[in-house]
């Protein structure tokens, strides 16, 4: 409590103080029962209560003095219970609260018959004001009647502004359902491109395959050519009669074999050639996927830049911004020359 304020002013500061940190009406009597009681010295009533918050109806303050009187009975009679507690002055202190507690009861029902007149005076107090409130009703309902034809006026307005909102929901729609059409013909893109990659996959896995059939012919040709080289030299020593002949012989066999051999190579040359090709075709396709990706980026960049745009950008025609963000080149033609 600040010394240099009245107690009246003090009690007043710290109930504005209890009506900030307590917003619930019950919490906010219950704190003011307690500073009342035990910080002040003066005996709570339901009308002192009621005077200083000013909240809730008149048989609230009512009932939280009777909680506090209840629970401050149960401190009370705890603490006179205590066993070092000597037994005469357990009961002298019993009776002092039960003294409080019947002049408190007392206190509080003489309170709620004087709360209850102050509501009958401000009863009709209230009565009174109907009836002004009444008068002023009808001043206000003449008021009102001339203020109709400036709110018919207001509904022609209004009725003007929906049409234009109409208008732009319109235009909002052909916008989306453009949209809309450029998202499908993306997605159809894709998934040509998606075509595309499959298509060129087998191609190649096919050409793998080739390419590994015709190492193992060639392979299995060089070991028969061996196998017979073998058997020609086993002839020759053998046979030193025939030495000039079956020499002349092997060396002719010889040399269809080294030709077949050179003709294999030479096949496994191109082989390896038509490889090389479809790995540049590849790097070529993997090329266009990344422009096309680039595209699709732009695409989706362009459609972020028409939402953010102006009105006035916005009435651009659709079909002129798609045409500058993605190329209109065929996709089925570029896989052709490829």
């Amino acid at each position: 409590m600040n010394p240099d304020l009245s107690p009246d002013a003090a009690l007043a500061a710290d109930i504005e103080r209890l009506k900030l940190s307590h917003p619930k009406t019950r919490e906010l009597y219950r704190e003011v029962c307690a500073l009342l009681f035990f910080r002040y010295g003066i005996t709570p009533t339901a009308n002192r209560l009621y005077q200083l918050v000013r909240r809730g109806s008149m048989g609230t303050p009512t009932e939280v003095l009777s909680e506090f009187w209840t629970e401050l009975r149960e401190k009370s009679r705890v603490r006179i219970e205590h066993p070092d507690l000597p037994a005469d002055l357990g009961a002298a202190a019993g009776e002092l609260v039960a003294t409080l507690w019947t002049r408190a009861t007392e206190s509080a029902a003489t309170a709620l018959d004087a709360l209850r007149n102050e509501v009958e005076s401000a009863r009709a107090d209230a009565q009174l004001s109907v009836a002004a409130a009444r008068d002023e009703l009808g001043r206000v309902e003449t008021a009102l009647e001339q203020r109709t034809g400036a709110l018919l006026a207001a509904q022609v307005e209004v009725r003007e502004l929906e049409k234009a909102q109409a208008e732009g929901h319109a235009q909002r729609q052909a916008l989306e359902a453009e949209l809309e059409r450029g998202r499908s013909t993306l997605a159809a893109r894709d998934r040509e491109l998606v075509e595309v990659r499959e298509g060129f996959s087998r191609d190649l896995d096919k050409l793998r395959e080739a390419v590994e059939r015709a190492e193992e012919r060639l392979r299995a040709s060089e070991k028969k050519a061996l196998l017979e080289i073998d058997r020609e030299r086993g002839a020759a020593s053998k046979l030193q009669k025939e030495l000039d002949e079956t020499a002349r012989r092997a060396e002719q066999k010889e040399a269809e074999h080294r030709r077949a051999a050179e003709i294999l190579q030479t096949q496994l040359g191109e082989t390896r050639h038509q490889a090389g090709v479809l790995q540049g075709r590849l790097d070529a396709v993997q090329a266009e996927n990344t422009r096309l990706q680039s595209d699709v980026m732009a695409f989706r960049e362009a459609q972020a830049s028409e939402r953010a745009a102006p009105a006035a950008d916005r009435r651009t025609p659709r079909a002129t911004r798609l045409a500058r963000s993605v190329p209109a080149k065929p996709l089925t033609r570029r896989r052709k020359a490829i």
